[in-house]
């Protein structure tokens, strides 16, 4: 099953099926041509990775790679939960600036894919809280950027105590999106 991630028309929420039995359950994660018809998109990944939260609070984010290394992910959660947030950084777009955001859990199985062209954050709402993406586009470090998680601008309604994040620098200190330097700009 899929929807799209309002107000979005090319974020998209994905409910892989479980088939349950008596010794517990199986899902396929990941199918290419399933992700094709659901989305109307193709994509080839090239890398898989996972990170681990050992605090719930632990936010991550928000995270872009500048052209000509962008990447679009499709993010679930492994263990535990989080709460993942998208924003719009394409300039022009009439999204721009707008976020969307999704409840991942082990549980629930829900997965969301995230264009090129957006930052991208969560936090871990448990202990222990894995998350694990696919991306489509090459790892450059000299291309990585950062957008504020907390930009009053943005006003993403993160879901536990904000006092309380745990963070690395380079998340506390990330510019707002008024002054990021990301250079994407919407294409139509």
């Amino acid at each position: 099953m899929t929807n799209r991630l309002l107000p979005f028309v090319d974020a998209y929420l994905l409910e892989p099926k479980r088939f349950n039995d008596k010794r517990g359950w199986f899902s396929v994660t990941w199918s290419d041509a399933a992700f094709n018809e659901q989305t109307g998109m193709e994509t080839t990944f090239l890398q898989d990775n996972m990170s681990r939260s050992t605090k719930a609070g632990t936010v991550r984010g928000l995270h872009y790679q500048r052209d000509p290394f962008a990447q679009g992910k499709l993010v679930r959660c492994s263990r535990g939960a989080l709460f993942d947030a998208i924003v719009d950084i394409r300039v022009g777009s009439p999204t721009y600036g707008r976020w969307g955001g999704a409840t991942l859990t082990e549980d629930n199985l829900r997965q969301l894919w995230v264009p090129r062209g957006y930052a991208h954050g969560f936090v871990a709402l448990t202990d222990d809280t894995e998350i694990a993406y696919k991306v489509d586009g090459q790892y450059a470090p000299d291309h990585e950027g950062t957008i504020r998680w907390n930009d009053p601008d943005l006003g993403i309604a993160w879901p536990f105590d904000v006092s309380t994040a745990l963070l690395k620098d380079e998340d506390r200190d990330a510019p707002a999106l008024k002054d990021a330097q990301h250079g994407f700009v919407w294409s139509g």
